[in-house]
């Protein structure tokens, strides 16, 4: 047969494919799933085209696989069924591609009591798996964002600004988390993917300044900045359009019945970090944003999970373009570009 009578493949087949390779990588590379290990893909009506191509993967490296479907029912917060969660804790690996995660369950927190390896992707849609972050070479992400603990270590203070309007200096009150790089091959390990972010819990009052959030907010693109002002740490002030009342009224909410020293903490700033995947952009999916290369993210509210002591029922985050980060004589990020040069 000549080429020219070679029927070439068509949008479904070449995105199929696509979203194969995506899985290989997070089944070998990301999990590095062994032969002999037992393996669950928990996915849901909205994402179980990812599931099955996560399945597919899955069965080309190990028997023992099983893909079990959540109800449509299924909440953020809301523990799986009873069956799911004792079959999870009794796994090697765990995969959950679901429209809502399933990280914050007690159902994941005992599996990874038992040394399961889990891989949570909430909320990402099959185009996304299939060209977005997913794509990354993760074992190179691994390498370059390791390689930035030479110079994050000993610094503690931080400046970011932007032509935007951001203008924000704190103090670092911890170390640097550099784990979150797409690899997780050790007993009890969970990752979120897409991965290829470095962040870092704020010391408790130390920022003050304005922050201009351009990108997106929670997992939604804006059209307009959020303007947020911070005083010793704390939010004073959300200004800009509906988005911005918006997000001040859920603030304002959340303090209603809560004692008046915690009611304080509901906008703390709880949480900065910066991008490093060089295949995520700013999307409007809440994990593809967050690691998206050169782009900064804002945590305000609880800090537990990052080792603080700020205990709300609130964390929401907004990501910034094109900022500079500057952590004492190193210029972190210029313009959005990732440099991590001494001066």
């Amino acid at each position: 047969m000549s080429e020219a009578d070679e029927t070439p493949p068509d949008a479904d087949e070449q995105r199929e494919e696509a979203m194969l390779t995506a899985a290989r990588s997070v089944v070998r590379t990301c999990m590095q799933v062994r032969p002999v290990e037992s393996v669950l893909i928990l996915t849901d009506p909205e994402s179980s085209e990812i599931g099955r191509a996560l399945y597919e993967a899955t069965a080309r490296v190990t028997d023992r696989v099983l893909m079990m479907m959540m109800p449509p029912s299924h909440r953020e917060g809301n523990e799986p069924p009873n069956p799911v969660a004792d079959l999870m804790r009794r796994q090697d690996v765990v995969l959950m591609a679901t429209k809502h995660s399933l990280t914050h369950t007690r159902a994941r927190a005992n599996a990874s009591r038992e040394n399961v390896r889990i891989a949570s992707l909430p909320g990402i849609d099959a185009e996304t798996f299939a060209n977005g972050g997913m794509t990354a070479d993760y074992n190179a992400l691994q390498k370059e964002i390791s390689g930035l603990n030479s110079i994050l270590r000993r610094r503690r203070e931080v400046h970011v600004s932007s032509e935007a309007g951001t203008d924000l200096k704190f103090t670092t009150g911890g170390r640097w988390i550099l784990e979150d790089n797409g690899i997780c091959n050790r007993p009890g390990a969970i990752t979120n993917l897409p991965a290829g972010k470095v962040f870092v819990l704020p010391k408790k009052g130390s920022a003050n300044g304005r922050i201009v959030i351009d990108g997106s907010w929670e997992g939604e693109k804006l059209e307009k900045p959020i303007s947020i002002l911070v005083e010793e740490g704390i939010i004073t002030d959300v200004s800009g359009d509906e988005k911005a009342e918006a997000i001040w009224k859920q603030m304002e909410d959340i303090r209603t019945g809560l004692r008046p020293s915690k009611a304080a903490m509901v906008g703390n700033f709880a949480e900065f970090g910066f991008g490093m995947n060089p295949r995520a952009k700013i999307i409007g999916n809440p994990l593809e944003d967050l690691v998206s290369r050169g782009a900064i993210y804002f945590g305000f509210g609880n800090n537990m999970a990052l080792g603080g002591t700020v205990n709300v029922p609130l964390h929401i985050r907004g990501v910034c373009r094109k900022s500079n980060v500057t952590l004492e004589d190193v210029d972190i990020l210029v313009e959005g570009k990732v440099t991590a040069k001494v001066r």
